[in-house]
């Protein structure tokens, strides 16, 4: 998939993109460009196929609710990863327009992902690309949604056979809030990583 489209458009609302062909030379990147902080990591399938997290780890106090330690708690882990200097994301939707999609369950990532850092990464393989922003929408509520409820066994329609969204009432429903990034938050700086590899859903 050629970034040429996206990446121009991106920056034009303000974002660094940087491109790599394998998971692997992007973990290292941002292993390079990531040192002696706090980070704060979202939930992401995508950062944890990448194997970045043990690699920030040993030299850098990285916060993430997916990794606790036994002397702490999720909701800890979310709070310290909130307020860490360094935040890492992925989206559920990136647009060739620019416009960058998260649906969240209980709003940590999305709310970190708008403000409260020094710097922001978006880490996005190819697959989370679409052509126009309601395209993008689409696959966010349609296809990441369903998978990530599958994934986390909820007990919910779009869990049962990972089809789409049917806009439920479940108690266990995992797309609660939705933040759609038009232009490049002026909070912090933002850059977007783009690999040429199927990541996460």
């Amino acid at each position: 998939m050629d970034f040429t489209k996206v990446k121009a458009n991106l920056e034009k609302l303000g974002y660094t993109v940087s491109c790599f062909d394998t998971a692997r030379e992007a973990a290292e990147y941002l292993d390079s460009a990531i040192d002696n902080t706090t980070v704060g990591i979202g939930g992401s399938l995508t950062i944890e196929q990448m194997g970045v997290y043990d690699k920030l780890a040993s030299h850098n106090h990285v916060f993430w609710h997916w990794r606790v330690p036994e002397d702490s708690s999720t909701a800890e882990a979310c709070q310290k990863a909130a307020c860490a200097d360094v935040y890492l994301s992925s989206a559920n939707g990136l647009s060739e327009t620019g416009e960058i999609i998260n649906i969240d369950g209980n709003g940590n990532r999305v709310a970190a992902t708008i403000y409260g850092h020094r710097k922001v990464y978006f880490i996005l393989g190819e697959n989370k690309l679409a052509e126009k922003f309601d395209m993008a929408m689409h696959r966010a509520r349609n296809i990441a949604a369903p998978l990530n409820a599958q994934r986390l066994k909820k007990k919910t329609p779009c869990a049962a056979k990972a089809d789409r969204c049917y806009n439920c009432q479940s108690p266990e429903r995992i797309c609660r809030a939705l933040s759609v990034l038009w232009v490049m938050p002026s909070s912090a700086k933002y850059e977007v990583i783009l690999i040429h590899e199927n990541l996460g859903y």
